[in-house]
């Protein structure tokens, strides 16, 4: 059976993993002031943060419409069985909801809400990819990482808070009190909403030591395979460190970098890190 996989940009693979795997990107819709763009299309993170210093306020988000889901999915319907979708969470966005009814317009399209964000659902479309040269029905694909989304353990460090407080999801005083005390917020996501954790103190870096030494402390609970380090743009001393860390907690299979496309760095600003992976 002929199963292709698709997913929103908001999954944040790298070019080369979405070539790999053979994956299809529906992207998101970003503006900024009178201007709009396609996710990952025809404009990088770094443009857009240069576009949002210039205009001097955020920029903005918008859904994958139903229509850009139906066109999508009947033109890969022309040569594949069956599709098997990933969408942002549900909570987060209206993605999902017009997925699906993309999907009943076009049939044998089989949406999966990630209840997640960035990697979060790269996990699981990589898992589905796998599955489905495997062989795998693609209700049984939906149905077994319906039940895996569980497991993910998905979290990030803001450096600035000034892109949520813009952004309307904290306040001016608390970005202003953040920022003079040099706190850092462990962002979470859980049951599909983002909740703010332990908030760390002083630089990046050291922050950064801190939040992946708390987040895997308990490694026998961790499954090892596969380990996401996702930003939205920092620098590379500050990768290699969180990598070379993570190597010497445990022996991932594979620890793989991605860049925050535009969807999640136009909500969190530069500086952002989390590490993303499963729990057994």
């Amino acid at each position: 059976m002929n199963i292709k996989v698709t997913a929103d940009s908001t999954c944040d693979l790298t070019p080369e993993l979405v070539k790999r795997y053979g994956v299809t990107i529906t992207p998101l819709h970003v503006t900024c002031g009178e201007d709009s763009f396609l996710d990952g299309v025809d404009i990088t993170p770094d443009e857009l943060y240069e576009k949002i210093r210039a205009a001097g306020k955020l920029g903005a988000t918008a859904a994958v419409n139903v229509q850009e889901y139906i066109d999508v999915f009947s033109r890969l319907r022309q040569s594949c069985d069956a599709v098997v979708h990933f969408t942002i969470s549900a909570q987060m966005s209206a993605c999902y909801q017009n997925a699906c009814i993309a999907a009943a317009e076009v049939g044998n399209v089989y949406v999966v809400d990630s209840k997640n964000l960035s990697t979060g659902i790269a996990h699981l479309v990589l898992d589905a990819c796998d599955m489905a040269r495997a062989g795998t029905d693609p209700a049984e694909i939906k149905k077994t990482l319906d039940a895996r989304r569980e497991k993910l353990d998905v979290s990030f460090i803001v450096d600035t808070l000034e892109y949520l407080r813009k952004g309307g999801r904290c306040s001016a005083l608390s970005a202003m009190g953040a920022n003079l005390l040099k706190l850092h917020p462990c962002i979470f996501v859980k049951d599909g909403q983002m909740g703010v954790g332990k908030k760390y103190r002083g630089r990046l870096g050291e922050c950064l030591t801190a939040y992946v030494r708390d987040r895997l402390a308990d490694i026998d609970t961790v499954d090892t395979r596969r380990i996401f380090i996702t930003d939205s743009g920092v620098s590379e001393d500050i990768r290699a460190a969180v990598e070379k860390q993570l190597r010497a907690i445990a022996p991932f299979d594979e620890i793989i970098h991605t860049r925050a496309g535009c969807t999640v760095s136009c909500h969190c600003g530069p500086g952002t890190l989390g590490i993303l992976f499963y729990r057994k």
